[in-house]
């Protein structure tokens, strides 16, 4: 196998940190037992703090950064797969500590990948991406807890971000009234093309939270977690539930018992890291099956992976809308 590019973080003695485009060769891959020559990835909030470091998301060093990614298998001792599927992988700590998908060739264990889905083209498996999987087992849940959109509206968090561009789409395709909330309201129109039938500014849901408030939604999807996830389950309404996905305000939650025990709200904890093989295999199937092509290309850009990391750390501020793809091979 010949040198191949890739993006490494690195930490030197003192513990500063640095990235940079590199090469990188055979020895260099970790363990596993399928070889994937890798086409896109993508640029997460979790590769952006990879990259700045605002965040102790690597646990390894060197490491590179990409959570996820797809690509067709070069080389794989698992009977599972062979040379020349097509396969994507989200999660399971690559990027984190195992080396990920800013790089040319992966080597990962077969269990953390699944065949790329009839009707995805591999740029878009990584237009949707993690953040969106995510949406998807985040409507999945809310599903399986018997919601549907005659319950009331659902409420998006961090609607302009990459989970929540996706789960604003996934949300009102499948018929539900969205409420989007972001702290763009510049992006009032990218959300309400995207389906939402309302925009509510962020600060809305910034402050103190109450142990109960008017009841706003049935349903929800939170990715910001901390205060905003306080409030958001204050205002849901009785039996309603919220799917928490993430924490890019915080991993604190300064709520109260009020809403499960008087309300009877559930939250739903989403692991999109660790998820049975069947049970991704249904979210792709589903995704494939259910997402708007005109509307995912609307939300994405696309860079080299000589632009990743200034575009990692634009997304570690805030400042990047919807989804990116990387093409890396």
């Amino acid at each position: 196998m010949s040198d191949f590019r890739a993006i490494v973080v690195s930490r030197d003695e003192e513990k500063r940190q640095s990235v940079a485009l590199t090469r990188l060769g055979e020895a260099d891959l970790m363990e596993g037992d399928v070889t994937v020559r890798v086409s896109h990835s993508t640029v997460n909030y979790k590769d952006g703090l990879a990259v700045t470091g605002k965040l102790p998301v690597v646990r390894r060093w060197p490491m590179v950064p990409g959570i996820d990614f797809v690509g067709e298998v070069i080389a794989s001792a698992d009977p599972a797969f062979a040379p020349g599927d097509s396969v994507i992988l989200n999660g399971w700590g690559v990027g984190e500590v195992h080396l990920g998908g800013w790089a040319e060739v992966a080597r990962v264990k077969g269990d953390w990948l699944i065949k790329r889905p009839d009707g995805l083209a591999p740029a878009d498996c990584m237009a949707i991406g993690t953040a969106g999987y995510t949406a998807m087992l985040s409507l999945m849940a809310l599903e399986a807890h018997g919601l549907a959109p005659a319950d009331g509206p659902a409420v998006v968090t961090g609607a302009a971000g990459g989970v929540g561009s996706v789960a604003v789409m996934l949300l009102a395709r499948a018929g539900w009234h969205v409420i989007a909330t972001t702290g763009r309201p510049e992006e009032a129109d990218y959300l309400k093309g995207l389906g939402a039938a309302e925009i509510v500014e962020r600060a809305e849901l910034s402050g103190p939270a109450k142990p109960l408030a008017k009841e706003r939604w049935a349903a929800g999807v939170d990715s910001v977690g901390s205060t905003t996830l306080a409030n958001v389950l204050a205002m849901t309404k009785a039996e309603g539930a919220i799917a928490a996905c993430g924490n890019a305000g915080g991993m604190d939650l300064p709520s109260s018992v009020a809403p499960f025990i008087l309300r009877g709200v559930s939250l739903l904890g989403i692991n999109s890291v660790s998820v049975p093989r069947a049970k991704r295999e249904a979210a792709w199937g589903r995704l494939a099956a259910e997402i708007d092509r005109g509307k995912l290309a609307a939300m994405t850009a696309t860079v080299g992976l000589d632009d990743a990391i200034d575009t990692a750390r634009a997304i570690a501020d805030g400042k990047v809308r919807g989804r990116v793809v990387i093409t890396v091979g």
